[in-house]
């Protein structure tokens, strides 16, 4: 579709609009100096088929296209809208909002599905919420039902979820898009709004702008949110590295490199957790002998098979316990340690252990609870297609 082949012809539309108000609509189109009308004539150059059309409005519309199908360019509401959202002047548009004041015309583009996001964050932030929270008036629901319905994946399968703040803190989870999140973080009501405020400071998604903002608000909960950032910036790292609670949350979670493991080195039972360790990390830290990192280490996912079997030899019934439980352990191991009846109540947990011991595990009621609740056998049953409830 060709905006400019339609200046100075008509189109006729049956039904309403839907992305745009109809008086937008209209707009719009006299801003393309194209005329809106009802009725065919012979200067309709395009046939739109809206949305709320009438019994009556459909036939018409059915009866035209049977007669002039081969002369005129017949389309959807949603194809003309979108056009018309293509060549919306961006700084017309937010400087007009800005000189006329016109809520209802600001919060109209706002729940606009047309318009790019880059336009769409603009005009964001030109809506007052007026001190109240997400959804404490019409208005305000109305542009948090936008925002949630624009970016929330897969809203059909949740649905109602755009009027609850549980919709922005699903969606929060939901994206890296530090163009979001940094939208969604500058947002009035967000002061309201904890627990979304720790949901973007912990996202990797959060860049170093927001994770400033965040770390100069002095909030100790927010702190504990940042330093779950697998991302976190240098500086702050070093400011929580001096913190044991905040120090040990870093350790776990922040994506390592040398420089780090050495400036981390006094949580080293956290860093004993990090699934980002490298082979020689872990070798550093198994040569502590400190029983709290052993035992960490045998909790770690990503476990060197090289430190793993290291950590078997310790008599240690703990770190044998978290090591028979961890899906890192090889199969071979496991099959040994069930043969000779030992840590069957591990090996029934562990998502690696083979299906055919867990259907052994499973016939005996001490252990059929904990093969009944790993995932693995879960998967197995459903894939299997046997009638089990799992």
């Amino acid at each position: 579709m060709n905006l400019k082949k339609l200046q100075n012809r008509s189109i006729l539309l049956f039904g309403k609009s839907r992305a745009f108000s109809m008086d937008e609509f209209e707009s719009q189109l006299k801003f393309h100096k194209i005329k809106l009308v009802t009725e065919f004539d012979e200067n309709v150059a395009l046939v739109v088929d809206g949305k709320m059309m009438t019994p009556y409005e459909q036939n018409r519309s059915d009866i035209l296209y049977e007669a002039k199908s081969k002369e005129l360019e017949f389309v959807s509401i949603d194809v003309l809208e979108k056009e018309l959202a293509k060549h919306i002047d961006a700084n017309t548009l937010l400087m007009s909002l800005k000189l006329s004041r016109n809520k209802e015309r600001l919060k109209s583009f706002i729940q606009n599905p047309m318009i790019d996001d880059e336009l769409f964050f603009k005009l964001l932030k030109m809506y007052s919420w007026g001190g109240e929270d997400f959804f404490e008036n019409d208005d305000n629901r109305d542009v948090s039902a936008a925002i949630i319905l624009r970016f929330y994946k897969n809203i059909e399968r949740n649905h109602n979820v755009q009027y609850a703040t549980t919709g922005f803190m699903h969606l929060v989870s939901q994206t890296t898009d530090t163009q979001l999140l940094r939208a969604i973080s500058l947002l009035e009501p967000i002061k309201h709004n904890s627990k979304i405020q720790f949901e973007i400071a912990k996202n990797i998604g959060c860049d170093e702008e927001m994770q400033e903002f965040f770390f100069k608000s002095g909030n100790p909960e927010v702190f504990q949110a940042l330093s779950l950032n697998k991302n976190l910036k240098q500086s702050i790292i070093e400011e929580f590295s001096k913190n044991e609670k905040l120090g040990t949350n870093v350790a776990k979670n922040i994506k390592l490199t040398d420089e780090l493991f050495e400036l981390l080195k006094e949580h080293r039972a956290g860093l004993a957790l990090n699934e980002s360790l490298t082979l020689q990390m872990q070798e550093k830290l198994l040569g502590y002998g400190d029983e709290e990192i052993l035992y960490a280490l045998a909790l770690n996912d990503n476990i060197d098979e090289k430190i793993l079997e290291q950590l078997l030899k310790i008599e240690n019934k703990s770190i044998k316990s978290a090591l028979y439980q961890n899906r890192s352990t090889p199969v071979h191991i496991l099959k040994e340690a069930y043969k000779n009846a030992q840590y069957c109540q591990e090996i029934a947990k562990n998502e690696n252990t083979p299906v055919e011991i867990l259907y052994q595990l499973h016939l005996d009621s001490r252990y059929t609870r904990f093969v009944m609740q790993n995932p693995s056998f879960g998967r197995h049953i459903q894939q299997e297609n046997i009638g089990w409830e799992v």
